[in-house]
């Protein structure tokens, strides 16, 4: 986390002063975040070994996977912007920490009947990826909105190339994750008749995977939309639209009952946090659309 704060601040600093470089410490923060990933990488392959088993089997597992693939992601995507890779470092760290939260066992346990299929591998491996592309577009949505507010008429040019860059960024991410999650419900439909003997039961999760599925299509298509396609708000729907996800992985597993709430636990208190979040996430969008109109849409 603090290496890809550390990143993030130079970049940051670069696009609001070009005479800026940092170039070596850049490509050091770059090389020492690789060897992380590298470490992670190993230490998913390690309890996969010793589970003699997929790692993605239960709500710890399944974050430390989704924080893989988050900072997969910003390696896939370097060459196009190293805000994508500070960004991908810093939210691959707050899914770690999440994750090693009290509420979440990181026992290695035996399977319950139902996941001991080769379908595990599959479809959880397929659908919870989406989610960390999904996240990125998010959090880069929300960046984009930082930036808005951070716009002025010296910076202005500046700025909109980068807020057009890490816009196409989050489209791509975005399509991959809608790619990704829509083909992981089919492949769920499929393991739901072999296990239970239909394809679609308007389960919870189920619902909500639909759910999420039309609400990131929606947004995905709204840049050619015309009224619907300007930079604030792809960027503020982006951000929005992961509430389903946060429904779909957390909401589901810990709130409402269903045949998928094996893969949760006991309901958890809802954190502080998030409320403080919701405030802060309202003021960065009002001010962000005051300062958009009134510097941007000239």
């Amino acid at each position: 986390s603090l290496l890809g704060l550390i990143l993030l601040i130079l970049v940051f600093a670069r696009v609001l002063n070009p005479k800026l470089s940092f170039r070596w410490i850049i490509r050091i923060l770059v090389g020492l975040i690789a060897i992380a990933f590298l470490l992670h990488t190993a230490g998913l392959g390690m309890r996969w070994y010793i589970a003699g088993r997929a790692p993605w089997s239960n709500g710890y597992e399944t974050m430390i996977y989704i924080s893989w693939g988050i900072l997969l992601s910003g390696f896939i995507f370097i060459k196009n912007s190293k805000i994508t890779l500070a960004t991908t470092a810093i939210l691959a760290s707050i899914t770690l920490m999440v994750a090693n939260m009290s509420w979440l066992n990181p026992e290695i346990t035996n399977l319950v009947p139902v996941l001991k299929s080769y379908w595990l591998v599959i479809h959880v491996a397929v659908i919870t990826a989406s989610y960390s592309f999904l996240a990125i577009g998010a959090l880069l949505g929300f960046l984009n909105l930082l930036l808005i507010n951070l716009v002025n008429a010296k910076n202005k040019n500046k700025i909109r190339n980068t807020l057009e860059e890490l816009s196409n960024i989050i489209e791509m991410n975005l399509i991959i994750g809608v790619f990704l999650i829509t083909i992981g419900t089919f492949l769920g439909a499929v393991w739901a008749n072999e296990s239970w003997g239909r394809y679609w039961g308007w389960d919870p999760k189920e619902a909500w995977a639909l759910i999420t599925v039309l609400v990131y299509s929606f947004v995905v298509h709204m840049r050619l939309i015309p009224g619907l396609g300007g930079t604030f708000s792809f960027n503020l729907a982006s951000l929005l639209s992961f509430g389903s996800v946060l429904m779909t992985y957390f909401g589901v597993n810990y709130f409402l009952s269903g045949m998928h709430s094996y893969g949760g636990g006991d309901p958890i208190p809802i954190p502080t946090a998030l409320y403080w979040a919701i405030l802060i996430i309202a003021v960065v969008s009002i001010m962000g659309y005051i300062n958009y109109r009134k510097v941007l849409k000239q």
